[in-house]
């Protein structure tokens, strides 16, 4: 079971374009990796070890966080495994619009220090 909090964030202009960008690029990663997942079987660990060899094909993976990309890769795979035990339908493609604008990420405090932003102000109303 999954557990997960939802905080209110307040970024500036200049984060607000680097989010922007992070929710294009796993929304490219997910995509990708669905084409390439339903051409040949790949577990979510060869998606991962795979995903630096995009990083010279598109460079602009590298400006966003690598861990993001991961766990779209990982809700891929959980995607996967729950249509192969009848629970879901078979993923989709993610599109630009009308689908969920959101991106997962491992490293949360009171302000947010990813290694490709700076500090995002967080509001923590309650103790994680």
């Amino acid at each position: 079971m999954y557990k997960s909090y939802q905080f209110r964030m307040y970024p500036n202009k200049q984060q607000i374009i680097m989010i922007q960008k992070t929710f294009g690029c796993t929304r490219f990663v997910y995509n990708h990796y669905l084409e390439k997942r339903k051409e040949e079987h790949l577990t979510g660990f060869d998606m991962i070890k795979e995903l630096p060899n995009l990083y010279p094909e598109y460079p602009f993976l590298k400006e966003v966080d690598s861990c993001s990309l991961r766990c779209s890769l990982f809700d891929l795979d959980d995607a996967f495994n729950r249509y192969f035990r009848h629970q879901n339908n078979d993923p989709k493609f993610k599109g630009k619009y009308g689908s969920k604008r959101s991106y997962r990420t491992n490293y949360i405090t009171s302000t947010y220090k990813g290694t490709k932003y700076e500090n995002i102000k967080v509001d923590l109303k309650r103790k994680v």
